[in-house]
């Protein structure tokens, strides 16, 4: 039960309406934004995946080498080489992703056309933890600025770090908080009860899967008590993995959680959980068919298609403005009225 008005602009922002920040490089995609408001404009911190421009027979990406950006460069018929995914290839048993991601900020007047501001510079990673790029931001406005939530990911890792900013000029870098294998961290925008709150999804193939997670924290950098409050369903739109959008919205019903899922053959949609106003471990309500799905043409084809993804929304009184990633490649915008929402959880 598709409820999304899609924006009639839509894709909002495609890979070739911005010029590669890394010398060398093409954007291959854009994905997923982060959202805030800041200076009476709608801001999106996108993720900005570049690679190099890839030659017949070869397939080559960045790496960030102790700040230096290396390029490496394989055969594509070398039989120790698996690039079957497109997002990530093995050579020799070890991992690599195809593009670097780094972090890039946009702003709009009315919401729908997005243009620089050479005074906002792009967010890159730094150091080993984030030597393959940042991924996925969420932003988080507080009273006290705004908390960014991303993915560090590197050879030996996938781990959640936080940024802390008032002007996304400076910025404080809080390191990782949320330790491999971790991502899709969304942090609650008020503290409940004198704690703050993050949704987060650790990864257990092992035993278990990849669910959504509560933790609380005395000060955003030290997180306990974790709680597992939404794991993936047998045979359903949501069956293979499941992850926190962008920050809960309060209601007087409960915290709203609009999430993604995605079933064994990649296909991701979007959802709703409802959350326990005091207590946010307890779901008092779950979506059984998806608010979004994959059925614009954008949606379904691009670099990695069948995919609505998002991490970054703004609320004005009952309509929520969704801002997401669609099929790995193209920014656009949908509104929901958390009403319509919330009837489709009774």
């Amino acid at each position: 039960m598709d409820i999304a008005k899609r924006f009639e602009n839509n894709p909002l922002i495609r890979p070739q309406n911005l010029k590669p920040c890394i010398d060398g490089m093409e954007i291959t995609c854009l994905l997923n934004p982060g959202v805030f408001r800041m200076n009476g404009k709608i801001w999106l911190l996108l993720r900005v995946a570049e690679r190099p421009t890839q030659i017949d027979g070869k397939i080559s990406f960045p790496i960030n080498n102790n700040g230096k950006i290396e390029v490496l460069c394989f055969e594509k018929n070398d039989p120790q080489l698996d690039a079957t995914d497109p997002r990530v290839i093995k050579f020799k048993g070890q991992d690599y992703l195809t593009t670097m991601s780094y972090l890039r900020l946009v702003c709009s007047d009315d919401g729908i056309n997005f243009y620089e501001d050479p005074a906002y510079p792009p967010i890159y990673g730094e150091g080993e933890l984030e030597a393959f790029g940042i991924e996925d931001c969420r932003v988080a406005t507080m009273g006290d600025g705004f908390h960014l939530t991303f993915t560090e990911v590197s050879s030996v890792a996938v781990g959640v770090g936080l940024i802390s900013t008032t002007n996304f000029q400076q910025f404080d870098r809080k390191g990782m908080i949320f330790p491999p294998h971790n991502k899709d961290c969304a942090l609650f925008e008020e503290k409940i009860n004198g704690k703050y709150y993050a949704l987060h999804r650790p990864s257990s193939p092992e035993l278990g899967g990849n669910y959504i997670w509560l933790a609380e924290s005395p000060d955003r950098l030290h997180w306990g008590n974790h709680k597992c409050i939404a794991t993936t369903r047998t045979d359903s739109w949501d069956s293979a993995r499941v992850g926190a959008g962008a920050a809960p919205i309060k209601t007087a019903e409960g915290w709203l959680e609009i999430y993604h899922g995605a079933n064994k053959e990649h296909r991701y949609c979007l959802g709703a959980l409802l959350l326990d106003l005091n207590d946010p471990s307890k779901v008092l309500a779950r979506s059984i068919e998806p608010v979004m799905e994959p059925i614009a043409e954008y949606e379904k084809t691009g670099f990695f298609g069948n995919v609505v993804f998002t991490n970054g929304h703004y609320v004005e009184g009952d309509t929520v403005y969704v801002y997401y990633g669609a099929s790995d490649e193209v920014i656009c915008g949908a509104q929901f009225s958390i009403t319509e929402i919330l009837k489709t959880l009774k």
